[in-house]
Order: C-alpha cells, then structure tokens, then sequence
C-alpha cells in the first residue's frame, strides 16, 4: 500500500463547480462574433492552459481573429471573476472532508491553474484557507497542466515525494500533469466536458468519497 502523506487539491471542477459558469461567460462572448457557435465546440477550453483554452475558441468562431486577440477583446469588456459568487459553487462537502484529513495528519495542499488572488479569495470567502499547508498557483510556472511542474514543485515544498501524494483532479489535463509527476490520482467524475479520466487510479462520486479511498489509512 502506498504511504500517503500528502493530499493535493485542484480547485477549478473539485472544490468549486466554476466551469460551466465561466463557460457560459465565454460562449455569451462568442455569440457576438459568431451567432451559430454552440457550447460544446468551446468544451475543449475547460482545464486547457491560457494558449490551448483560446486557440479553441479562435478555432471554433473561425472569423481570422488571433487567439491572442480574441482572448485581450475578451479579458478588456468581460470581467467574469468579479460577477463570480464562489460560496454559491462550493462544494460544501469539502470543509468536512478537509476537516477529517487533517485531523488524520495528512498534509493538504491546493495546486491551481488559477491566479493566486482568486485562488485567495475561493478559500477565504468559502473559510478553507486555514486547512492548507501550500497553496500554489500554476501562474508561478512557464508551462501549465499537462506538464507536471506544478505537482513536482507542490511536493517538493511539502516535503514529499511524489508518490506520498493523492491528487484529486477533475480535467484530462490536470490529470495527464498528476500521472506524469508519478502521483496517486483520484478523478472526480464530471461527463459534462468529455474528459480523460484512464489515468486516475480511483473514480470519485463526490469529494465526500475521499476519506474512504484504499490508498488512505483507516
């Protein structure tokens, strides 16, 4: 059996259900460029790092832009994460289960895509923060998910080894980064985006399903 220690959080379709949310801000955009664009062609954009999430976008609106143009005219008339209300997201179950790991010593960290000041802000306004060790955003690194950096360096501030380390991860993506860092993976099951969850070693209903998981001690 494997000799957890650490247990590392992906925030983005784990502790919060924020992306068919930001989607539906996104396709709200698209519209305005193309009236005929459907939801699913941008589901290639969920867990996707900042390049690959808008060369889908500029791939399904097809007008000539650049997704580097797309993504500035996006980010200059729409400011999503100010409309966001993060306690209306949360999973609620995770404060419990955050409760019990920690309780059962197990170091905790969050490991997100996300910008440091909204990853603050989910934790402080859901009353998370005060349970991780680390928090780590993937903005610190020159690659994002699927490359493992930010795993590597999660690990290595806590002062583990990569495989005393359970992911819990939702996209193909952050998946994909857990594996090649060598981790455990426990894959929360979304079928909304069509991701890949081949690689996770466990499938999860629910974060309350954590605690329970083989690969940690009773």
């Amino acid at each position: 059996m494997t000799d957890i220690k650490a247990v590392i959080f992906d925030m983005d379709g784990v502790l919060i259900d924020s992306e068919p949310r930001y989607l539906q801000f996104i396709l709200d955009f698209a519209l305005t460029k193309n009236p005929h664009i459907t939801i699913d062609s941008l589901y290639g954009m969920v867990g996707a790092s900042k390049e690959d999430a808008w060369t889908v976008f500029a791939r399904a609106i097809g007008n000539g832009q650049t997704w580097q143009e797309l993504r500035d005219e996006y980010r200059a008339c729409v400011d999503a994460f100010s409309q966001m209300d993060y306690r209306a997201i949360f999973r609620s179950e995770a404060v419990d289960v955050l409760r019990l790991l920690k309780q059962k010593g197990y170091l905790l960290a969050l490991a997100s895509s996300t910008q440091t000041d909204i990853i603050m802000r989910v934790l402080n306004e859901n009353d998370i923060a005060c349970y991780f060790d680390l928090v780590v955003s993937g903005r610190q690194f020159k690659q994002s998910k699927p490359n493992p950096e930010i795993y590597f360096y999660t690990a290595r501030e806590l002062h583990v080894s990569p495989h005393q380390c359970l992911v819990i991860e939702d996209s193909t993506l952050g998946i994909t980064a857990a594996s090649r860092a060598g981790m455990t993976i426990a894959a929360l099951i979304d079928d909304r985006f069509g991701f890949d969850r081949s690689l996770a070693q466990y499938e999860i209903g629910s974060l309350g399903e954590i605690p329970n998981l083989p690969v940690l001690s009773p």
